[in-house]
C-alpha cells in the first residue's frame, strides 16, 4: 500500500511511496504527529540522480524489518533537496556541525520542535566502512529516546544554537576590488593542478564558476589565467566526465584524470560547463571549445528538454540497476558498431580502447591521442580528425540509443532553468544559431507562464502542477537568465519580467543586516531564515542577485542598486580572496562593478542590415563587462532607460557607447563601433 508520498509530484519523492516505511512529506500533518505523539522524526533528504540514495533505499527503506523499527519509533519524513534548498541547507549544516561532512542521501533526527541531535549521510544496513548499521542507529536513538531523553534535548539545543548563528564570511572594508581580484587569481593559479587539470584531488568537481572568473580576468591581460582556464577546458573535455558520443557532462570524476564519473547528469552543471566552453572559444578561437559547447547543448535539447520548452533535472547514474551501464562500452561493442576495420583502427587509437577496459571490465572513452597525434599515426590532416570522430561517435550514439536509458527526475527547477536560458541565449546569439535562441524564447516563456501564480514565483513544476514557493537563487537567476535572452532578444517583455522579479526581490527577501534571505518574509517558519553567502554546485543566490543588480543598475541607472550591490560584495571580500573557488560568482561580480562597463545601446529597424552589422561588432568576441540595448525608435514601452534619449543620427541606426558615466559620441558605423570598444 503506498505511503503519504503518493500524492506528491517530485520524481524522487514518488520513489519512495511504495516503500514499507510510513513516509510523509515535510507537511504539517507530519510535524503535528510527531508533536502529539511525542516522538523523534527521522528525516531522510536526496534526490532522485543521488546513486547512494537508492543504494540505501533498497538496502534498508524496502526491508520491511528495518521500515517496521522506523515506523514504531519514528515519524519519517522524506524531502527531495532539489525542492527544498531551505530545509537542505538547515540540516546540512546541521549534519557538518555533527560529523564534519555532509553529503546526500542525509539522514538526520529531529525533536518534535524540528531541532536537530544526530545525524549522517549513508548508513549500511550492517556493520561496515567503519559505520554503524542502520538498525543499529535506529534502535540506539529509540533506547535513548525513551531513557535518556534530556541529554538528546541538551545536544539539539547545543546544534541548534551553533547553526543558528548569524554567518560573518568577512569584515567590510574598503579594499579595492582590484586586489580582491588579483588576490584570488593568484590563489586560484597556487592551488591548481597542472597535470590533470583543476583543483583539488578525487572526488574532483568541474569549477565552472572559477574558470569563469578566471576567464573574465584574462580579457585584462592577464595570461596565466587565460592559461589555467585553457588547460581545465581541454583536461575536463578529453572525455570521462565528459560524454564524448552524447556530449554533456556527468556530475564529477571520482579520480584525478576526469576519467571515471559518477554518471549522473545534472542540468545545472551543463548549464554552466557550456557557457563557460562557449566563453572559451570566443576568447581562444579553439573550435574544439566550441564544438564542447554545441554538443552539451544539442544533448540538453535532445535528451532533457519537455515538450513544452521546460528543461528536466537530471539524468540518474544507474540504469538496469547498474551504474554507468548506459555510457559504456566493450571493445567488441565498438567493433560492432563501427564494422569498418580502418574506422575500427582509428577510433581504439584515439580512445585506448582495449579488452580489458578502464572500468569493471569495460571502457569509459576518454581520448589516449589527441588530434595531431592521431593524424600523424594515419596520415591525415589534423583538419580532418575532428569530422572523422564525430562520425564515428553518431554512429555509437544510434547504438546506444537502443540500450535501455537511466531514468529522468523530469521536474523543472526555476533557477536550473534559468541558468540554461542564459547559456541558450548567449549560445544563440554567438554562434548564430536560430535554434538557440528559440530554446531559451521558448523556456523563459514556459516559466513566465508556469512558475507564476498568482504573481508569485514558484519553485518547481511537473505534470501541468507547480509547487513550493520561490527562493532567491530562483529570483536572482531568472533575472539573470531574462537580461541575457533581452539582450539577445530585444523583446522589452523580457527586460521588464526582469525588473517585477527585482522588485519582489528586493522587497520581499532583504535581510537589513545587508544582503538577502534565501526565503521570503512570507515563507513558512523553520528552524531559521537561511542565508547562503557561498557558492556550491550552483551560485548562491546572493551572488546572482549582487550580478543581476550590477547589470540592472547599468541599465537603468540606478545607483541605489548598485550601492547595494557594492555592500554586498565588501561582506565577501576577505572570503573572496582566501576561498575563490567557494566565491567564484561573487569574484565575476566583482569584476562587473570593478569596470569599466560598456553600456551599449543600438537605436534602429532590427530587420535592416545598418541594425544588424552593429549588433554583430558588440558580439564578436567575449567582453564580460557590458550591458546592450536595443529598440527602434522611439524606444518600445518598457526598454530601459539605456535607451531613452537615444535619436538616430541622419536617420541612420546608431549606436551609443558609455562608460564609467561618460559617453562617446554616437556613431552608425561598424568600424566606429569597433573602435570604441576596443
Amino acid at each position: 500500500m503506498p505511503n503519504h508520498l503518493a500524492n506528491e509530484n517530485s520524481p524522487y519523492l514518488l520513489q519512495h511511496a511504495n516503500n514499507p516505511v510510513d513516509w510523509y512529506p515535510w507537511n504539517e500533518t507530519a510535524l503535528q504527529r510527531s508533536l502529539a505523539e511525542n516522538k523523534p522524526i527521522f528525516l531522510s533528504i536526496g534526490y532522485a540522480a543521488c546513486h547512494w540514495c537508492h543504494v540505501m533505499e533498497h538496502e534498508s527503506f524496502e526491508d520491511p524489518e528495518t521500515a517496521a523499527l522506523m515506523n514504531e519509533h519514528f515519524i519519517n519524513i522524506k524531502v527531495d533537496r532539489e525542492e527544498r534548498p531551505d530545509l537542505d541547507s538547515i540540516y546540512m549544516n546541521a549534519v557538518v556541525a555533527l560529523t564534519g561532512q555532509g553529503g546526500w542521501p542525509m539522514s538526520v533526527f529531529l525533536t518534535p520542535d524540528h531541532k536537530p541531535f544526530y545525524g549522517g549521510t549513508y548508513f549500511p544496513p550492517v556493520r561496515r566502512y567503519n559505520m554503524p548499521s542502520f538498525r543499529e542507529v535506529l534502535l540506539t536513538i529509540s533506547r535513548l529516546w525513551n531513557e535518556d531523553r534530556k541529554r538528546l534535548l541538551e545536544s539539539s539545543d547545543q546544534i541548534t544554537e551553533h547553526i543558528q548563528q548569524t554567518p560573518t564570511p568577512g569584515q567590510a572594508g574598503r579594499i579595492p576590488l582590484e586586489k580582491i581580484i588579483d588576490q584570488a587569481a593568484e590563489a586560484l593559479a597556487q592551488g591548481y593542478d597542472w597535470k590533470n587539470g583543476g583543483w583539488g584531488k578525487a572526488p574532483k568537481f568541474p569549477q565552472p564558476m572559477a574558470i569563469e572568473f578566471l576567464l573574465r580576468k584574462a580579457t585584462r591581460g592577464d595570461y596565466l589565467a587565460r592559461d589555467i582556464a585553457v588547460h581545465a577546458l581541454n583536461a575536463m573535455s578529453r572525455g570521462g566526465m565528459y560524454d564524448v558520443v552524447g556530449g554533456g557532462f556527468a556530475r564529477y570524476s571520482t579520480d584525478d584524470r576526469w576519467c571515471t564519473p559518477h554518471f549522473e547528469k545534472m542540468l545545472y552543471d551543463n548549464a554552466q560547463l557550456a557557457l563557460v566552453y562557449l566563453h572559451g572559444w570566443l576568447m581562444t578561437g579553439d573550435a574544439h571549445f566550441r564544438r564542447v559547447c554545441e554538443e552539451t547543448l544539442d544533448f540538453v535539447l535532445r535528451e532533457m528538454t519537455h515538450p513544452l520548452g521546460g528543461f528536466y533535472a537530471s539524468l540518474d547514474a544507474d540504469s538496469e540497476g547498474e551504474e554507468g551501464k548506459f555510457y559504456v562500452w566493450t571493445l567488441q561493442e565498438i567493433k560492432g558498431a563501427l564494422n569498418d576495420p580502418q574506422d575500427i583502427a582509428f577510433f581504439i587509437a584515439a580512445y585506448g580502447v582495449n579488452e580489458a577496459g578502464n572500468f569493471e571490465g569495460k571502457t569509459i572513452l576518454q581520448r589516449e591521442l589527441d588530434d595531431t597525434q592521431l593524424a600523424e599515426k594515419f596520415d591525415l590532416s589534423v583538419d580532418q580528425i575532428s569530422a572523422r570522430l564525430g562520425a564515428l561517435h553518431k554512429r555509437l550514439l544510434d547504438v546506444r540509443a537502443t540500450r535501455v536509458r537511466p531514468s529522468t527526475d523530469d521536474k523543472i527547477l526555476t533557477a536550473w532553468n534559468a541558468l540554461m536560458v542564459s547559456t541558450f541565449a548567449e549560445a544563440g546569439r554567438y554562434l548564430e544559431r536560430a535554434d538557440y535562441l528559440e530554446a531559451a524564447q521558448r523556456n523563459a516563456r514556459f516559466l513566465l507562464d508556469n512558475l507564476i501564480e498568482e504573481k508569485r514565483l514558484l519553485r518547481s513544476w511537473r505534470n501541468g502542477t507547480a509547487r513550493h514557493t520561490a527562493y532567491l537563487e530562483d529570483y536572482a537567476a531568472l533575472m539573470l537568465g531574462l537580461l541575457a535572452l533581452y539582450q539577445s532578444d530585444a523583446n522589452p517583455e523580457w527586460y521588464q519580467a526582469a525588473i517585477v522579479l527585482t522588485t519582489d526581490l528586493t522587497t520581499h527577501f532583504t535581510d537589513p543586516a545587508g544582503g538577502f534571505f534565501d526565503t521570503r518574509d512570507d515563507h513558512e517558519t523553520l528552524l531559521l531564515r537561511p542565508k547562503d553567502v557561498q557558492d556550491n554546485a550552483t551560485p548562491s543566490g546572493n551572488a546572482l542577485a549582487a550580478s543581476a543588480l550590477l547589470q540592472l543598475a547599468a541599465y537603468e541607472g540606478r545607483s541605489d542598486w548598485r550601492e547595494l550591490a557594492e555592500t554586498m560584495l565588501s561582506a565577501v571580500q576577505t572570503v573572496m580572496r582566501r576561498y575563490p573557488s567557494a566565491f567564484a560568482q561573487w569574484l565575476q561580480a566583482a569584476d562587473f562593478a570593478l569596470g569599466p562597463v560598456n553600456e551599449i545601446a543600438i537605436v534602429g529597424n532590427p530587420d535592416e542590415q545598418e541594425t544588424q552589422d552593429l549588433r554583430k561588432v558588440v558580439w564578436q568576441n567575449f567582453r564580460p563587462r557590458q550591458v546592450v540595448a536595443q529598440s527602434t525608435h522611439p524606444p518600445q514601452t518598457g526598454s530601459p532607460a539605456l535607451l531613452h534619449n537615444r535619436p538616430l543620427v541622419n536617420e541612420l541606426s546608431t549606436a551609443y557607447v558609455c562608460q564609467g558615466f561618460v559617453c562617446f559620441q554616437p556613431v552608425t558605423t561598424p568600424e566606429a563601433l569597433r573602435q570604441q570598444l576596443g
